[in-house]
């Protein structure tokens, strides 16, 4: 089942999708009220056909392309965050089957997915949380099986799906080989041997399935082993480097909505007899919101396709990815507020309510699939690594290229590639001095050389810090800040990268470098905050980027054209 068409006219088909129905926003603000499950979206993604886009083309499915899957679900989170949540996780799910299951078990998964199945993935506990290897649950091998006995909670669509893929302990508690990954179909477990858990009420995604399951003398067949025992939390690591690269799909998308609900407002709000973004100040916040959503873009775009060209190094980018997209996206959030005022909370006064919506429901994505402590600590432990490799300017220049040029076919993906630790580094902040040297040496825009090469002054002192870490179980802040600051290098290489692989683009963010000299500017201005460094002073041409963005994203937010320089059109439907 091979797609024909690109992929901005299947982007473009689920927008539209979406979009027919008028009510829409005021119908998701209904059913987030009444804490109910989003149906009707979830409905017309399965009628659309997204459950293809979470299926191997091997296995029968549509284009295996991560950037593509990237941007569908950022089509669906800028119009209902809910939606790509409860509905994505089959993908979650689905995940740890392509990388250790067999044949057998890729062929059943896949034909369950394609014929509208739902996937959950159990893996938190009551007393444990993001420790999986203390998991308490327990696969006691017993007959031609085993028999599942514990609890799994919190999971998303634990009572919805059908089917689980479910960790449980084979072996020594706390070692990283004593636990196991199954395959679980509920319906063939014998009737008294689990029950679901009572939907959680939650202050965002309120009609999301979050529940959880407990089992008792459950007895599962042996094919229901994905991979060897043992190899479980291996498993889950490798496949969460594909989910949490994914979630920056939820914050770019949540960002882009909060964008426009923020920009179309601030156009039309009168105050004394004009916009409020006729003021410095109103359009200083657009224009550096809009400037930190370019990088999310950007990031997230080249992360998606790293999983195809870069794969080896996933363990670090998508830790990085993980912890970077949703915190500059709270930091939008925050500042968009500011110029809503009371609208930004109240939930039937302005767009049936749709930013408070937004807010709260973008706060979990900094939580699931490793919240961002967790993945800077796991950035941390590949310190000395990323500092070798920096030093020494290792990079994969085929791999790089294909990850920096969004919208080519991005190849195949080897998930057997696929590594606990990175043994390259990353390839994308290891190549930005010379990336930086290049631009300089070229004929770039306005300030863009000296944005350039001030990053990778930076991204040095970065470096020259993470070789002062000593390793350890449990790292100091100082390290977890490091971390932080070392993401922000990771963006703007992701920006100057695209914004190099594209630079002809005849379209009014690209002119004049606009958007990489903001995006630039606002991360360098965040580097130094978290460094604890002086404010970087402006360069040439900075004083005429807040004016420029925020007048393109305002017409944007009123005539649906894109708000970033990879974005879509949006049509009207949710708009209002």
């Amino acid at each position: 089942m091979t797609s024909t068409r690109s992929g901005v006219e299947i982007e473009v088909a689920l927008d539209t999708a979406l979009a027919d129905d008028p009510a829409t926003g005021r119908r998701t603000a209904e059913l987030d009220a009444a804490e109910a499950f989003p149906e009707p979206f979830v409905d017309r993604l399965d009628a659309f056909g997204l459950p293809a886009y979470y299926v191997p083309t091997g296995w029968g499915g549509a284009v295996e392309d991560h950037e593509l899957l990237l941007r569908l679900w950022r089509t669906v989170a800028r119009r209902d965050l809910s939606a790509v949540v409860a509905h994505g996780k089959t993908y979650l799910g689905a995940a740890s089957v392509w990388i250790a299951g067999d044949a057998g078990q890729a062929a059943t998964t896949a034909a369950r997915i394609l014929e509208g199945g739902r996937i959950a993935w159990a893996l938190s506990e009551p007393d444990h949380g993001a420790d999986l290897l203390n998991g308490e649950s327990t696969a006691t091998a017993y007959r031609d099986g085993y028999r599942l006995e514990g609890v799994k909670w919190p999971v998303n669509n634990a009572t919805r799906a059908r089917y689980l893929t479910v960790l449980a302990r084979t072996g020594k508690a706390g070692t990283g080989r004593g636990q196991s990954l199954f395959l679980v179909d509920k319906a063939a477990l014998a009737p008294g041997t689990w029950r679901t858990l009572p939907k959680e009420p939650t202050h965002g995604i309120r009609g999301v399935d979050i529940s959880g399951i407990a089992f008792q003398d459950a007895q599962l067949p042996a094919n229901a082993l994905l991979g060897a025992e043992g190899t479980g939390v291996e498993t889950v690591l490798r496949a969460l480097q594909l989910t949490r690269t994914l979630c920056a799909a939820l914050s770019l998308g949540s960002g882009e909505h909060a964008l426009r609900l923020a920009a179309a407002f601030a156009a039309g709000r009168i105050i004394q007899r004009r916009p409020l973004l006729g003021r410095a100040y109103p359009r200083a916040i657009v224009g550096r919101c809009a400037a930190l959503l370019a990088a999310v873009e950007a990031t997230a775009l080249v992360s998606a396709r790293s999983i195809h060209s870069l794969t080896g190094e996933m363990s670090v980018i998508s830790a990085v990815v993980k912890a970077l997209a949703p915190t500059l996206t709270d930091a939008m959030l925050g500042e968009l507020a500011e110029l809503l005022g009371a609208r930004s909370f109240l939930t039937d006064v302005y767009a049936h309510g749709a930013f408070q919506k937004i807010g709260r429901d973008h706060q979990i994505v900094a939580v699931f699939d490793g919240s961002t402590p967790v993945n800077r600590s796991a950035l941390v432990q590949q310190f000395p690594r990323l500092v070798k490799e920096f030093a020494a300017g290792t990079v994969d220049v085929g791999g790089l290229a294909k990850a920096v040029s969004p919208g080519s076919p991005p190849g195949p993906v080897d998930r057997g590639a696929l590594a606990l630790l990175s043994r390259r580094g990353c390839s994308l902040v290891q190549s930005l001095p010379a990336l930086a040297a290049s631009i300089t040496a070229g004929a770039a825009p306005d300030g863009l050389a000296a944005h350039a090469t001030a990053l990778a002054v930076t991204t040095g002192k970065v470096h020259e810090l993470m070789a002062g870490v000593a390793p350890a179980a449990r790292p100091a802040m100082a390290a977890y800040e490091l971390a932080a600051a070392y993401e922000l290098c990771y963006a703007g290489a992701a920006c100057l990268h695209t914004w190099s692989a594209e630079r002809h683009r005849d379209e009014p963010l690209w002119d004049n470098g606009l958007w990489v000299r903001a995006a630039l500017r606002a991360l360098r201005a965040r580097l130094a905050a978290t460094l604890r460094l002086p404010a970087p002073g402006p360069e040439a041409g900075d004083d005429r980027i807040d004016d420029a963005l925020a007048a393109h994203v305002a017409e944007a937010a009123r005539t649906g054209a894109a708000v970033t320089p990879f974005g879509t059109p949006m049509l009207p439907a949710d708009r209002s």
